[in-house]
C-alpha cells in the first residue's frame, strides 16, 4: 500500500518532532520534516498529500509559502499552524486556499489529526469518484455504449467522433427508445468535458409550472415553497454538458428564455437578479422533426438555428438488419449474466421471428423482448414461443414499455389465465411456480381473472 506522505514545515525542532511523531502512529503515513519554506518548495516534486506549515518561517510567512504551494500543485492541502490567534490571519489564509488553521496549544496534536483524517477521506472519496467518471467513460466509448455495425450505425459512429473533438451543440432525432441519451453521454464521455458533470433533463416530464426554477434555478422566498436558494439544471452543468432532451415540448414562453441563456451564456436564477456565467455544451433530443415545427409556429426558429449544431439522427431499429441480432445476443447475455441464468441460446427460428418484427418501440422494446423471452425460456435456448411482441391484441403480453419485473409477472399469468381458460393449475404448472402464489395475486388484484 503506498503511504500518505505529509511534510511538516516548521522551524523549531522540537515541535516539529512532537508533531511529526504523532502523525507517525499512523504506520500508513510518511512524515518528511522542514525548517524553512524553500526546503519544502525544493522537495515539492515528491508530491506530497498533505502539508503543515508554521506561520512564522525564518525565510517567508506562511502567506508566501501557501501561494508558492498552490502555484506548484493548488490541490495539494495545507494546514497553517501559528503561534499566535489572529482571526484576520486566519481568514486571509483560508481565502487563499489554506485548508485549515489551528493554533499552537495543547490540542493541536489532536486537532491536527483529526483534520489529517478528515482531508485523506476527502482525497479518498475525490479519487473513488474520479475512478467513477473514468470506468463510466470507458463504459461510453462509441464501439461499447452503441452496439452494432450496420452502415447507418458506422455513419453515427463518424458523427459522434467529429462531435466529440469539439464544444459544438449537437441535435439528436429519432425514434422514441433509438438510445438518444445513450448517444448524448457518449458524446460527453468522449469529449474534453468527460470529467466534468452531465445533467439530463427531460422536458417533458417537468410539470411546466416548474420547469422554469428546475433549469435556471431559484432564490430563497422566490415563491410559495421556495426555503432555500437552489441551483438549476444549467448551473448544475456549468463546465459540462446539459442535455435537453424532447425539447419540442416545451411551450414558446419558455423556449425564449433558454435562447436568452444560450445567447448570453448566463442564467438569471427565478426571483433573482445575479446573472451566473456559464460555460455549457448543450445537447437536445427529440423523436419529432423540429423544421416542421418551426413551419408549423410551435418552435422558435431562431432556437432552432441555435441549438441545430451537428444534427445526428438515428436510424429505427428495423432499418439496421443483423445488428437486430447482435443487440439481441448482447441483451441475452447481459440479462442471463445478472440474473445468473447460465447460458442461454437464441434457437435458428427464433432468430427468423426476431429479425422479422418491425420494432416500434426500438432498442429499448428489443430489451424488454429479450428479458421476458429469457424468464419464458426453458433455461438453454429461446425458442419462437418463448418470444412475446407487443401487440394491439389485449391478450398479448405487451413488452413496448418498460416495466418492473412483478408488472411483467403479472401480464405473464393474465396471459396464459386466458390462454388456459383460468385453469389456475394448468397455469402454475406451465410456468413452474406454485398455484398459491397466482391465487394470492387474486386475492391482492394484482391480476385479474376474466
Amino acid at each position: 500500500m503506498e503511504h500518505f506522505k505529509i511534510f511538516i514545515v516548521e522551524d523549531d525542532p522540537w515541535y516539529g518532532e512532537i508533531l511529526g511523531y504523532h502523525l507517525s502512529l499512523n504506520p500508513d503515513h510518511e512524515i518528511h520534516r522542514f525548517l524553512t519554506g524553500k526546503e519544502c518548495l525544493a522537495a515539492l516534486t515528491k508530491k506530497p498529500g498533505l502539508i503543515t506549515i508554521d506561520y512564522s518561517l525564518p525565510d517567508m510567512n506562511g502567506v508566501e509559502l501557501l501561494k508558492k504551494i498552490k502555484q506548484h500543485d493548488p490541490h495539494i492541502p495545507v494546514v497553517v499552524i501559528s503561534g499566535q490567534e489572529d482571526v484576520s490571519t486566519a481568514v486571509d489564509l483560508l481565502k487563499q486556499g489554506a485548508s485549515d488553521y489551528f493554533i499552537k496549544d495543547d490540542n493541536t496534536k489532536e486537532l491536527l489529526w483529526n483534520a489529517v483524517n478528515r482531508i485523506k477521506d476527502h482525497q479518498s472519496l475525490v479519487k473513488e469518484v474520479e475512478d467513477l467518471k473514468e470506468e463510466l467513460g470507458q463504459k461510453y466509448e462509441f464501439d461499447k455504449a452503441i452496439k452494432g455495425n450496420s452502415p447507418s450505425i458506422l455513419r453515427i459512429f463518424s458523427l459522434l467522433e467529429k462531435a466529440s473533438r469539439t464544444n459544438i451543440n449537437v441535435s439528436i432525432t429519432g425514434e422514441t427508445g433509438t438510445g438518444k441519451e445513450v448517444v448524448a453521454k457518449a458524446i460527453h464521455y468522449n469529449s474534453d468535458r468527460k470529467k466534468k458533470p452531465f445533467v439530463a433533463v427531460n422536458m417533458a416530464a417537468i410539470p411546466r409550472e416548474l420547469i422554469e426554477s428546475e433549469l435556471f434555478g431559484h432564490e430563497k422566498g422566490a415563491f410559495t415553497g421556495a426555503q432555500n436558494r437552489k441551483a438549476g439544471k444549467f448551473e448544475e452543468a456549468n463546465k459540462g454538458t446539459i442535455f435537453l432532451d424532447e425539447i419540442a415540448e416545451l411551450d414558446l414562453s419558455l423556449q425564449s428564455k433558454i435562447l436568452r441563456v444560450l445567447q448570453e451564456r448566463e442564467v438569471v436564477r427565478v426571483g433573482g437578479s445575479e446573472h451566473v456565467g456559464l460555460d455549457v455544451r448543450v445537447i437536445v433530443a427529440t423523436h419529432k422533426n423540429l423544421a416542421d415545427e418551426v413551419k408549423k409556429g410551435t418552435f422558435r426558429e431562431d432556437l432552432f438555428y441555435r441549438i441545430m449544431g451537428l444534427p445526428v439522427n438515428l436510424p429505427p431499429l428495423r432499418e439496421r438488419g443483423n445488428d437486430i441480432l447482435l443487440l439481441a445476443k448482447y441483451f441475452l447475455d447481459e440479462f442471463t449474466k445478472a440474473n445468473k441464468l447460465g447460458t442461454i441460446n437464441i434457437s435458428p427460428e427464433a432468430k427468423e421471428k426476431f429479425m422479422k418484427y418491425p420494432y416500434p418501440g426500438n432498442v429499448r422494446e428489443l430489451k424488454a423482448v429479450i428479458d421476458l423471452a429469457a424468464v419464458m425460456s426453458d433455461g438453454k435456448q429461446i425458442e419462437p414461443s418463448d418470444i412475446y411482441f407487443a401487440s394491439s391484441n389485449s391478450s398479448e403480453i405487451s413488452v413496448a414499455e418498460e416495466k418492473t419485473m412483478k408488472e411483467y409477472t403479472s401480464d405473464i399469468i393474465v396471459h396464459f389465465l386466458r390462454k388456459y381458460d383460468n385453469n389456475v393449475i394448468k397455469v402454475a404448472d406451465k410456468l413452474d411456480i406454485g398455484k398459491s402464489t397466482i391465487y394470492k395475486m387474486i386475492q391482492n388484484k394484482e391480476i385479474t381473472m376474466n
